[in-house]
């Protein structure tokens, strides 16, 4: 028990300090800085085991890094390499959703798993999958899911890749300059650890109104 809350903090810890850490990891780890971030962020929306890793607070912070004199974080490198990761991982979510979705969804019998429910995700996707997996990109957690539901789902793999490309650019770009463009403000300097915590609650603000609704629906 203490082992486990000992690991919350520390992961607790590592969000609302992440500026910190990533000035630490920068200097232990030079120039191979650049692999973890594209491990973190293609993990955090390739493998849906992991929607807990950082995404939009490590963006930020990675844009404030960026923008110190002298950093060691190129904000152009960082920006490509860090799009690639989030397209590259939504690319090997959906195609565990797609190669998973036939196995476990072949029996129509299957209260879980039911055949019918794989029909129904498909007709969602192929109406109104664009828009929700550029959308999920802006929301903890569900972005993890999207492109593996999208892959069960059998949305078409052009479509995805477009819409993919399209959220992936738009996610990294937009949180990673937000924090190019204001890390030099005296406020989010002097309050840097706040300022992620507002990213963090702000985040997860549509996915806890869509479950009041829901619940308020049934």
């Amino acid at each position: 028990m203490e082992h486990t809350l000992h690991l919350l903090r520390s992961g607790l810890d590592v969000f609302l300090h992440i500026d910190f850490h990533l000035n630490q990891w920068a200097k232990a780890l030079g120039p191979w800085l650049y692999g973890v971030l594209f491990l973190i962020i293609f993990s955090e929306t390739g493998l849906v085991v992991a929607p807990y890793l950082p995404g939009d607070s490590l963006l930020f912070a990675v844009g404030a890094l960026a923008a110190h004199e002298g950093s060691p974080v190129s904000i152009l490198w960082v920006w490509a390499l860090l799009s690639a990761a989030a397209v590259l991982g939504d690319m090997a979510n959906y195609a565990a959703g797609k190669w998973l979705g036939p196995k476990l969804f072949s029996r129509e019998d299957s209260r879980v798993f039911n055949r019918k429910h794989l029909d129904e995700a498909h007709r969602f996707f192929e109406k109104y999958g664009g828009k929700t997996v550029v959308i999920a990109r802006f929301i903890p957690i569900i972005r993890t899911f999207a492109p593996f539901v999208a892959g069960i789902g059998a949305m078409s793999p052009v479509r995805f890749m477009v819409y993919n490309v399209v959220g992936g650019v738009a996610w990294t770009s937009t949180f990673l300059l937000a924090g190019y463009k204001f890390a030099g403000l005296d406020v989010v300097k002097h309050n840097f650890h706040y300022v992620i915590l507002a990213i963090i609650v702000v985040s997860f603000i549509p996915p806890v109104v869509e479950v009041i609704k829901a619940r308020k629906a049934s």
